[in-house]
């Protein structure tokens, strides 16, 4: 259904109601190349499904991170002359620097020019500031 890509990434097994969110995180209005975002494609995992082609685009470690934030268990494939080189599911990393804001207005990382540094805690889906303590849900947290 969708065309292959000679060099880029896919993003697959995205939850349709999380497709347009990680449209607008990667900004994807914004990017010159070839994109393709399919939605309710049939799944026998997920039942429906979404799914991000992205011709010349690789992601950062950080970009990944972000996606993993707003999506786990996605899954990320790397294509190069029109051949898989990489596959693998996205998940939470154990910590996360300078990806999220803290939602304490009082924590330093809000009032001074520093990065953030939040420790996930995968079995509660949260994530703990190390500055001032503060623990928020990953279903409401705020990229920086």
């Amino acid at each position: 259904m969708v065309a292959a890509l000679e060099n880029g990434s896919v993003i697959d097994h995205i939850p349709t109601d999380k497709l347009f969110t990680i449209v607008q995180l990667l900004q994807l209005d914004k990017f010159n190349n070839e994109v393709i975002i399919a939605n309710n494609l049939g799944s026998k995992v997920m039942n429906r499904k979404g799914l991000i082609k992205i011709s010349e685009k690789f992601f950062t470690e950080d970009e990944i991170s972000q996606l993993a934030v707003v999506c786990p268990k996605i899954k990320l494939t790397v294509i190069r002359n029109y051949k898989v080189v990489e596959k693998r599911e996205i998940n939470l990393p154990e910590t996360l620097i300078n990806i999220v804001k803290c939602a304490n207005p009082v924590c330093i990382t809000n009032n001074e020019p520093m990065h953030t540094y939040f420790n996930i805690h995968n079995a509660t889906r949260t994530a703990k500031c190390r500055y001032c303590g503060k623990e928020q849900s990953l279903d409401n947290i705020k990229l920086k």
